[in-house]
């Protein structure tokens, strides 16, 4: 959502900063790698039960694939091999928070309630399958409730305070999922109507 109707206004406010990084001598890559390594410290600190410490720790995550694609643009250094760096950093790092919440969720004895992350990263995964496998069918798959930036912010959100943790867990489960159903259907259509047409 934020993805399809934001991105223009993220890109003007980004750009500027991105191009004052390249200056400062960063790269995409590394930007990118980095990221991955603060997801893994953000997954120790939900584990631990660190959640406050966490939520700091997920907003530098999430300003690092925030600022990564600026970097990447304005160093004229954008490239296959950098988007695809990225996207599978991504897919790593919802791997690894999601088992940082399956790990507190077992040290705290909340029995089957272990499984909620793995079906929110299930959920997740679809997502972004559906998008890669429709772009390489030539069909868009953008858009929907929860994209990468708005899982992040309800992930947060859900680090916030105790109370606020499993419920917020299970929304994110809805809202990927209806995510995932609603993208089907759109790229199912789609689909159709280029059959239909040749």
């Amino acid at each position: 959502m934020l993805d399809g109707e934001f991105r223009t206004a993220v890109d003007a406010r980004t750009a500027p900063i991105g191009r004052a990084m390249v200056k400062m001598g960063f790269s995409a890559d590394v930007l990118t790698g980095t990221g991955l390594v603060f997801a893994v410290a953000t997954a120790w600190a939900i584990g631990t039960g660190r959640h406050h410490f966490a939520v700091v720790l997920l907003t530098i995550t999430g300003l690092h694939d925030l600022l990564d694609g600026p970097v990447a643009k304005a160093s004229s250094r954008a490239s296959v091999r950098g988007s695809f760096f990225d996207s599978v950093t991504d897919r790593v790092s919802d791997g690894v928070l999601l088992g940082g919440v399956a790990y507190y969720l077992e040290m705290n004895n909340h029995g089957t309630l272990i499984l909620l992350p793995f079906a929110i990263l299930t959920s997740t995964f679809m997502i972004s399958y559906q998008r890669s496998k429709a772009e390489s069918l030539g069909l868009a798959a953008k858009g929907g409730l929860m994209e990468r930036a708005e899982r992040m912010i309800l992930f947060g959100i859900a680090l916030l305070h105790s109370t606020l943790f499993i419920p917020v867990l299970w929304v994110l489960l809805v809202l990927t999922t209806a995510t995932a159903l609603g993208r089907f259907r759109r790229v199912w259509t789609a689909a159709s109507t280029v059959s239909s047409s040749e």
